[in-house]
């Protein structure tokens, strides 16, 4: 590790251990890499103590540890108690609440007409906590962050901003800027900066960081991939991590038979080897003897004045 890596590590490690709460944030449409390091950290960062949550502007549906906790929303948990439900325009009458005794009841009481409330769709989170670091994972830009960014700019402003990156277009817009343009993959980086903050890691964990990589890489045959890489590699399997591939979903279509796309492939090849014949009639062969020998008769129709020899006259014609 080069001395520029080491410094940035223990900027952030600074960062990190004066804070309380903060949020992990990724891009729009991340990579099964940067979701694998975002949720690792997320759980290194929680057996540290933190106030930590998950975002993303776009759904994730990887299967990886962790991944349901990311939500659309940047935010903390506080002690505000938040209970929401689905709800439809209209649909509520009146909210209202009494004490029996020592419990506290709030009353929903749906309008005549529409159903009422299924307990099994209630939730319940805290929310109004105090935001003190904002973690950016594969975002080369703010904007990049999509409307987690475009409509909560004023929460970045005035935070401890740590960008994680690894893209050559990364424009260094945090307040610590842990980026290597070079690194096979985000959660490689991750894993680095987890051990720089002395925390154990477990087989969830691994499991993500060992998926990150591998996608990252293409099953570690990138031309990123280095020995540092496999060594990377090698520290997960120690801690457990689970060897898995993750890959998006491809959709399912239909058996289509495929068209050459030229019309000449349609046509069978013809053959410029002769072909054999099939018919069961033997072929006429001339014995050999029956080639050689003359046919009879020959020396009596031959004149008997062939063999003389021929003089010509001036006037033409034999004597």
């Amino acid at each position: 590790m080069n001395d520029n890596v080491q410094q940035t590590l223990t900027h952030l490690n600074e960062v990190l251990q004066k804070s309380t709460s903060g949020a992990i944030v990724l891009p729009s449409n991340p990579s099964i890499d940067a979701v694998a390091a975002a949720t690792a950290l997320y759980l290194g960062l929680h057996k540290m103590g933190k106030n930590v949550t998950l975002a993303s502007s776009s759904k994730t549906t990887y299967s990886l540890s962790t991944v349901d906790k990311i939500q659309d929303q940047l935010s903390t948990s506080g002690d505000d108690l938040v209970i929401s439900f689905p709800y439809n325009e209209g649909s509520i009458d009146k909210v209202d609440y009494n004490i029996q005794g020592n419990n506290f009841n709030l009353i929903v009481t749906p309008r005549q007409g529409f159903p009422k409330l299924d307990p099994k769709q209630v939730k319940y989170n805290y929310t109004g906590g105090k935001l003190n670091f904002i973690i950016t994972i594969d975002a080369p830009t703010l904007n990049s962050l999509g409307e987690l960014y475009s409509s909560n700019e004023k929460q970045f402003q005035g935070k401890d901003i740590i960008n994680i990156d690894r893209h050559l277009t990364n424009s260094f817009y945090g307040s610590v800027n842990f980026v290597n343009k070079t690194s096979s993959s985000i959660s490689e980086m991750v894993l680095k900066l987890l051990q720089s903050l002395g925390v154990e890691i477990d087989r969830d964990m691994a499991t993500n960081l060992y998926a990150g990589i591998s996608a990252s890489t293409n099953n570690f045959t990138s031309y990123s991939v280095t020995a540092d890489t496999f060594e990377t590699i090698a520290t997960l399997l120690r801690f457990g991590a689970i060897k898995k591939t993750i890959g998006k979903p491809v959709p399912q279509r239909g058996f289509q038979p495929q068209q050459p796309m030229n019309p000449a492939f349609n046509q069978p090849r013809q053959s410029s080897f002769p072909q054999p014949r099939f018919n069961n009639q033997p072929d006429m062969v001339t014995p050999i003897e029956q080639v050689e020998q003359e046919p009879k008769g020959t020396d009596a129709a031959t004149p008997q004045d062939w063999l003389k020899p021929k003089i010509f006259k001036g006037g033409g014609g034999l004597v």
